[in-house]
């Protein structure tokens, strides 16, 4: 496939179906932290992820190199993105997902906020402040009440995702402004991998045992991660960056929180209160408004829409 100059019907159905699956992954990973502590959940995954993912660069002859220049950044890459899936898998054990998407998929705004200060050209206009102010507004809602909280730490939860949220904007800080942006998106993604699995299995192990309730179908659910969404998922997303604007296939990460949303409510029975869906329209129009850009404008980039 050529590139394109715009996103046409086969590129939204597939921008849509990977947002599908990101909200679906967050349901993942609540189900499987029955059966596995969240922490070495999150470890295990990155350390079975790497090997596939650094076969799938090799098909693909994506470049990996530590010689570029990108070794600093590309694991100070890997510690963000170990300290993000630590909050997140936690979060997911005291919180909802239907709250967790909300609050996660905040990592536009953090982006937005850092590269003011940091990236020349990316200062806030009108329309960016206008969509940070809607996600203030709609994250303060979220967190004024929560009418059934799924545990007692549920607050807790949601604050994890917000500094989880910060983490994966931390990442994409990075390849935007150090040597990293050298490396493949691949290469990006093999630092974070063999970075944060031998990190977060460190960690587990202050997190209690590392079996619970484990049954055949947390296994299977864990597999799908590992392969599908983890490695393929993002080896096709990293195809679709290369072939359409990075900043139109931007603009639909407003549906992954929206996804996650549904699919917390629809697989889990969780309570979504007027109130919910008005914090996740507000985060969601804000999202929108953040990543439109005009074309001449368009970041050559899109961070990595992960979870």
């Amino acid at each position: 496939m050529d590139k394109k100059d715009r996103i046409d019907a086969f590129g939204a159905s597939s921008l849509i179906g990977f947002s599908l699956l990101l909200g679906l992954n967050q349901v993942m990973i609540k189900i499987v932290n029955g059966g596995l502590q969240p922490v070495f959940q999150a470890g295990l995954r990155s350390l079975l992820a790497f090997p596939i993912v650094v076969l799938i660069a090799l098909i693909f002859r994506q470049k990996l190199a530590v010689n570029d220049g990108s070794l600093w950044p590309g694991l100070l890459s890997g510690v963000f993105f170990g300290g993000e899936f630590i909050l997140l898998f936690l979060a997911l054990d005291y919180t909802s997902v239907a709250r967790a998407s909300i609050f996660f998929y905040t990592m536009p705004f953090w982006v937005a906020l850092g590269a003011h200060f940091l990236i020349a050209g990316e200062r806030l206009n009108g329309q960016r402040i206008a969509g940070l102010l809607l996600a203030i507004a709609g994250v303060a809602l979220a967190l004024s009440g929560n009418a059934q909280p799924v545990s007692d730490l549920a607050l807790v939860g949601d604050i994890l995702c917000l500094f989880g949220a910060m983490m994966w904007a931390g990442i994409a800080l990075l390849a935007r402004t150090t040597s990293l942006s050298k490396s493949t998106p691949y290469m990006q993604l093999v630092y974070q991998l063999a970075v944060s699995a031998p990190m977060i299995l460190l960690a587990a192990l202050f997190f209690g045992p590392f079996i619970r309730d484990l049954q055949p179908y947390h296994l299977g659910l864990f597999a799908f991660q590992v392969i599908v969404i983890v490695s393929m998922g993002f080896a096709f997303w990293f195809w679709l960056l290369s072939k359409y604007p990075a900043s139109d296939m931007a603009s639909f990460g407003f549906l992954a929180p929206l996804f996650g949303v549904a699919f917390g409510w629809l697989i889990l029975d969780e309570p979504v209160g007027p109130r919910l869906i008005a914090a996740l329209l507000l985060v969601a129009i804000g999202i929108v408004l953040v990543n439109r850009r005009p074309k001449s404008k368009a970041s050559a980039t899109v961070n990595q829409d992960h979870a």
